[in-house]
C-alpha cells in the first residue's frame, strides 16, 4: 500500500516508486506485526524531547510513503508506512533514529498514500482535475469563499461545479501546499455558498462551528468519489511524507477510507467542521489510512470562518 496525496481525479498521479523484491516483502510483513512486547525492552520511555528528535530523524530521512506522529501514551514514534516503502527503508528510519531506536512503532498499511481532490460535492479546475468542496466560509466583510485542500487549489486559478466547466464556482484566492495542504477559491456568486456538508443520500448537515480532533473520536468524511463514509480518529500531529518533497505536517490521521476525487472534502463531527480531506492509502472496498488537514488551522491562516 502507498501513502498518497489523494490525485485530483483526471489530474496527476505520483510517479512510480522502487518496487520491493518478494523476500523483502516478506520482511516487512514480519515488522508490521511484532510480538507482543518485542519492542519494549529496548531502554526506558523516551521522553518528549527524545521523540521529538526521533520525530526530526525519521523526517531527515526522507523515505515516500511513509507518515508519522507521537503518541504520548505510550511514549512512541507511531511510524505507518505505505505498501511502496521495503524493509530496507524501514532499517533506515531505525538506524536514523540511533539509540532511540526502540523509541520507533512500524505499522503497515496496505495501499499507496496519495493526494486526494464538493462540503464534498465535486468541483472542477479549469486545468483539468476534480476535487471535493470542504467547506463554505466568509471573511469578516461577508465574502465568501470555498475552503479545500492546497494540492487541489494548485493545479488550477479556476474552478466550476459541473464537469463541463460551464457553471462558475470561482477563483482562488489562496493556496499552501506543502507544509500545509490547504486552499481557497472565492466564490463568483456568493448566494450559491451553501453551509451545510452532503451526505449523499439525498440529505444535508449543517455545520455551525469548527473545532479539533480528538484521538478516537468517531468522525464522518464526505467526498465526490466515494460519498459519505465515518470511522475514528487514530493519531494527531501527524507528517505525511507522500514523495517528491511533498511533506505536510500537523495532520489529522483517521481509519475513515477515501479515493482519488475526495480531496478537500469534509471531515466533521455531528454539526462541527474538523478537517479537509489531503491523502491516504487504500480505497473504500478494503478500507485505508487517510488524512486531513485541521479546518481550525487554515480558517486561522485566510481570517474566516464557517458559513
Amino acid at each position: 500500500m502507498n501513502f498518497k496525496r489523494f490525485t485530483p481525479r483526471g489530474g496527476f498521479a505520483r510517479g512510480a516508486r522502487l518496487t520491493a523484491i518478494a523476500a523483502a516483502l516478506v520482511t516487512a510483513t514480519a515488522l508490521a506485526a511484532p510480538s507482543a512486547g518485542a519492542e519494549t525492552a529496548d531502554a526506558t520511555r523516551a521522553t518528549v524531547a527524545e521523540l521529538t528528535q526521533v520525530s526530526e530523524a525519521v523526517l531527515d530521512a526522507d523515505v515516500p510513503g511513509t507518515a508519522w506522529y507521537t503518541d504520548a501514551k505510550s511514549g512512541k514514534l507511531v511510524v505507518t508506512a505505505d505498501s511502496t516503502v521495503s524493509a530496507a527503508e524501514l532499517a533506515e528510519l531505525k538506524k536514523a533514529a540511533g539509540d532511540r531506536a526502540g523509541a520507533v512503532e512500524i505499522k503497515r498499511t496496505p495501499g499507496t498514500f496519495n493526494k486526494l481532490i464538493a462540503g464534498g460535492q465535486a468541483i472542477y479546475a479549469s486545468g483539468g482535475g476534480r476535487c471535493s468542496l470542504g467547506f463554505n466560509v466568509r471573511n469578516s466583510s461577508g465574502v465568501t469563499y470555498a475552503l479545500t485542500a492546497g494540492h487541489c487549489t494548485e493545479i488550477g486559478s479556476t474552478w466550476y461545479t459541473n464537469s463541463g466547466q460551464t457553471t462558475l464556482l470561482g477563483s482562488r484566492a489562496g493556496t499552501s501546499f506543502p507544509g500545509n495542504d490547504y486552499g481557497l477559491i472565492r466564490h463568483s456568486n456568493a448566494s450559491a455558498a451553501d453551509g451545510r456538508v452532503y451526505l449523499y443520500n439525498g440529505s444535508y448537515r449543517d455545520i455551525t462551528s469548527a473545532g479539533n480532533a480528538t484521538v478516537g473520536q468517531t468522525v464522518q468524511r464526505s467526498g465526490s468519489t466515494t460519498g459519505l463514509h465515518s470511522g475514528r480518529v487514530t493519531g494527531l500531529n501527524a507528517t505525511v511524507n507522500y514523495g517528491g518533497g511533498d511533506i505536510v505536517s500537523g495532520l489529522i490521521q483517521t481509519n475513515v477510507c477515501a479515493e482519488p476525487g475526495d480531496s478537500g472534502g469534509a471531515l466533521f463531527a455531528g454539526s462541527t467542521a474538523l478537517g479537509l480531506t489531503s491523502g491516504g492509502s487504500g480505497n473504500c472496498s478494503s478500507g485505508g489510512t487517510t488524512f486531513f488537514q485541521p479546518v481550525t488551522e487554515a480558517l486561522s491562516a485566510y481570517g474566516v470562518s464557517i458559513i
